[in-house]
Formats: structure tokens, sequence, C-alpha cells
């Protein structure tokens, strides 16, 4: 049956100055590819999957089952002006349970990344990247700007935090929240994955 279900994703262009391009699973908010190319991103989607669903479930959360591997671009847009691109499926507010679903995958990506920073030196410039666009994200949904004292790692967690409590605050009515959970989980990730390489 490979091939049979046909699958969404969404690919932003203009990552990182241009130099990269992120292809995101719209079933699974989080799970993205990031690669130099739109073909390679798009053409690695199965595989980011499966790793993105065992990833899950060995964490103890469902996640659902996919038939088929037919993954195919669905939208494309722009990361412009230091913004991250918005899709139309952003603008679709996730259910309480999805909700409470994804608060939870953003917390078992920020495990990783914590794990990943633990075991590198010196801190990476993607942590202040991430930390500054989880305090756009918690402006936009209403939170009070986080901290900015410390070192690098000290404002992240402090960003980390705010953005929760933002979100939380939000609830999943509130506009703009499936886009800050779905780059938060991606570039979480993301990082992690990049540290993780450079460490072996």
């Amino acid at each position: 049956m490979a091939g049979t279900m046909p699958h969404a994703i969404f690919v932003e262009t203009g990552i990182d100055d241009g130099s990269a391009v992120a292809a995101y699973a719209a079933e699974l908010p989080g799970c993205a590819v990031f690669a130099a190319t739109d073909t390679e991103a798009t053409n690695e989607m199965p595989r980011r999957v499966t790793r993105f669903v065992d990833w899950l479930r060995a964490a103890g959360e469902a996640a659902p089952s996919f038939v088929g591997d037919n993954w195919y671009e669905v939208e494309r847009a722009a990361a412009a002006n230091g913004q991250r691109a918005a899709f139309s499926l952003d603008d679709l507010p996730p259910g309480d349970e999805e909700f409470g679903r994804y608060l939870r995958w953003l917390e078992l990506a920020r495990e990783e990344l914590a794990e990943a920073l633990d075991a590198a030196a010196p801190v990476p410039a993607g942590v202040e990247a991430i930390a500054g666009q989880d305090a756009v994200f918690t402006r936009e949904l209403g939170g009070p700007a986080p901290p900015t004292e410390g070192d690098a790692i000290d404002r992240l967690y402090a960003a980390r935090d705010a953005l929760t409590d933002a979100l939380t605050a939000a609830g999943p009515s509130a506009s703009g929240v499936r886009r800050a959970l779905r780059l938060a989980i991606a570039d979480d990730l993301r990082l992690a994955d990049e540290l993780r390489r450079g460490a072996s």
C-alpha cells in the first residue's frame, strides 16, 4: 500500500539567510526536515516522520500511524526580514486535546535540546536564535517579555518558560498558537540534532 495515502508537506524557503529550506509534516507539528534544497527536504520526509513517530512513542506519547509514504508539497512560503514563514494550516486552532498533546511534544523537544546542550561546548549560536524567537512568540501571544539577564543558556531557559506560560494562558484558540508550537518544536529538535552530529 506504499504511496496510496497522500500526506501534506509545507515548505519554508529562505531560512538561515537563504542557505536552508525546511519541510514540515502537516499532520505532526514540529516534525521537520532542514536541508540545502527543497528536493532534499521533501525527499527525506518519510524517514523523518518514522523517526519522529518512534521518538514520540518511546516517550510514551500516542502517535499516529501513516499508511504509505506519499508526502507531497501543498504550500510554500518564505522566511523574510528575520520572520519565519506562516502557512494556512497555522491559522487553524488545535482542539483542546491536540493542544495538550502539542505542549507535551514541546516539552519533549526541549528535553532533547537540554541533553544535547549539556554535552556541548562552547554554547552554539543557535541558542540565541531560539531564545529570541521564543521571546517574539511570547509577546505575540500577549505574554510578558522574558528576562534578558544571565548567560545564553539562562536566557534560553527563561524564554522557554515564558513561551510555555504564554501558550498555556492563551489557550488553543489564540492566534499564532499552532505556528509557535510548530516552529518551537522543530527548531529545538533541529539544534539538538546538529549538536549531536557535531559531537560524534
